[in-house]
Order: structure tokens, then sequence, then C-alpha cells
């Protein structure tokens, strides 16, 4: 299976600063080689002296830059891996999809998380636009920042699956019962059944993993680590599940974060969940 590995380049602000270590960490230990085809690489980069006041512009900026390196992938006939960065990188996956197949096409996300960044403006207890990116990719807010990062239609909400997010703020939670996204438990029947449901309506699925998924004790040096979350075993029986309805086309790993005390640990667990990723997709692909 051959890669091309959209490697993002901060985890807080994507457009400038140093390399982060996840991204040299992956590539050492050979996590991609598994899949056992050609590796391309590409950094999106965004210059400083195109940066501007407003942080969503920004982020369209970067987001338009990753949705062109998502789909130059394809165009290669390439399968995308996208590493590093955070959860605002999904507009530009989902526009780099959206160039490849179609605004048209019938798009699917598996959100991994222990949270829902689905709050809004409205709905947002810190302001943090980090915990956005769902709401604007559905097109709950921002539009100009979905829209100039090449996503030009919003995700319907029954095309959304959230694993497990188990720390949702209140009105974010409310929001999200509000629509037709669909919230289950990591281990379970429920999951199995999201996932077929969400197959028979997809034409593809992108599988995006924040790594606070994982019980704190795994990612000791994440800026939003939760406790009670699952194991790397039980994350990869989920993961297979996704990856068996036979839609998967892109997959992300993000929010590594591993500096400072515990990072250690949060890069040896982002580096073991995304080997055994894309080992097991490689196998799926090859079944």
């Amino acid at each position: 299976m051959d890669l091309r590995v959209v490697e993002v380049r901060s985890a807080n602000r994507p457009m400038h600063g140093e390399i982060p270590r996840e991204l040299d960490a992956f590539r050492q230990s050979g996590v991609y080689d598994v899949a056992g085809g050609t590796i391309t690489y590409v950094r999106p980069w965004v210059e400083d002296d195109e940066l501007v006041a407003e942080p969503t512009e920004n982020l369209a900026l970067m987001g338009a830059r990753i949705a062109d390196a998502v789909a130059e992938g394809f165009a290669a006939g390439t399968n995308v891996v996208v590493a590093g960065g955070n959860c605002n990188v999904l507009p530009g996956v989902i526009g780099g999809l959206q160039q490849t197949h179609g605004a048209t096409a019938r798009i699917g996300l598996v959100w991994f998380d222990a949270h829902g960044d689905f709050n809004t403006p409205k709905t947002s207890l810190s302001g943090m636009l980090g915990g956005m990116p769902v709401a604007v990719s559905a097109g709950l807010c921002f539009p100009e920042w979905r829209i100039a990062a090449h996503q030009e239609v919003a995700l319907p909400t029954d095309r959304i699956i959230m694993v497990d997010v188990r720390n949702l703020d209140p009105a974010e939670d409310a929001l999200v019962r509000a629509t037709a996204i669909n919230v289950v438990p990591v281990a379970g029947e429920a999951l199995h059944e999201a996932v077929r449901q969400l197959a028979g309506k997809t034409d593809l699925i992108y599988l995006h993993i924040d790594l606070d998924i994982l019980d704190e004790q795994l990612t000791p040096s994440h800026n939003t680590k939760e406790p009670n979350g699952p194991d790397i075993a039980q994350t990869l029986d989920a993961v297979q599940t996704v990856l068996d309805s036979g839609k998967v086309e892109a997959i992300g790993l993000v929010s590594v974060y591993p500096v400072g005390e515990g990072g250690d640990t949060s890069l040896a667990s982002a580096t073991e969940l995304l080997r055994e990723m894309i080992r097991q997709w490689n196998a799926t692909r090859a079944a």
C-alpha cells in the first residue's frame, strides 16, 4: 500500500514554529514502513508574512494547503495519512477529499476523541477554536474558514460518528444530541451498528483520531488529557471495526504533544497506535 503522509508542522499554530518532535520520530521508528509500499511526505506550510490578525483566516489558509496536499496524494494514486497538528486539520482534510471526489461526494467522518470539538462561539466556555472543527465542517459556524479550506459542502451530521467523547461541555452535549450525530462508546455492538449504517450511506470515510482518546496514563503530556479512557488495544479493536467497512480512504492521528514531563510516554503511545493502525489498514485493503 503506497502512502502519502501529510505532516502538519505544529500542534498549536500549524503555520510556523519548530518541526514537532513526533513527525521525525514517526519517520525514524518506521511506522509507515508497515504499509509495504512507496512513502512520500509533504509538510504544508504558511509563511509568516502570510499571517493575519484573524486566527480563523490563518487556519483556513493552512487548511487550504492541507487540502491540496491530500488531493495531490489521491491524484498520485496513494492512500493518505495525516500526522501531527491538532483537530483543526479537519476542514482541510475534508476539503481535500471533496477536491478529489467532488463537492457532493458522500463523505463520512468517524471521530475518535475524548472531546466532541463540536462547540460554536455561542456554546464554547473557553472560545478555543480547537474545540470547534467538527462544528465548522458540519456547517454550524465559521463558514468562511470551512470554504477557504476547500470544504465547499458541509458534512451532514448523519454522516458523523463520534467515538467515546467522554468529556462534552453541557451546551456542546445538547448541541450534539440535537443533531443526527451517532455517539457511541469505544467497545460494543453500538459501534459496529453505527459503522454499518454509515458505510451504507457513504462513498468514503475519513478516520480521525486525537491521541487524547487514550487514557491519561498513556498521554501524560497531552494538553487535554482525560481519565477513564481506553488503552491502545481497545482503541485498535475499534479502529478495526471502522476499517472493516472497506470505506476508509484517509486516516489521521493528531494532537500528540510529546514535550515536557511525560512526553516520552505520549510519543510511545502515539507511535504504537499509528503503526498498528497502518498495519491494520494495509491488511484490510489487501484482504
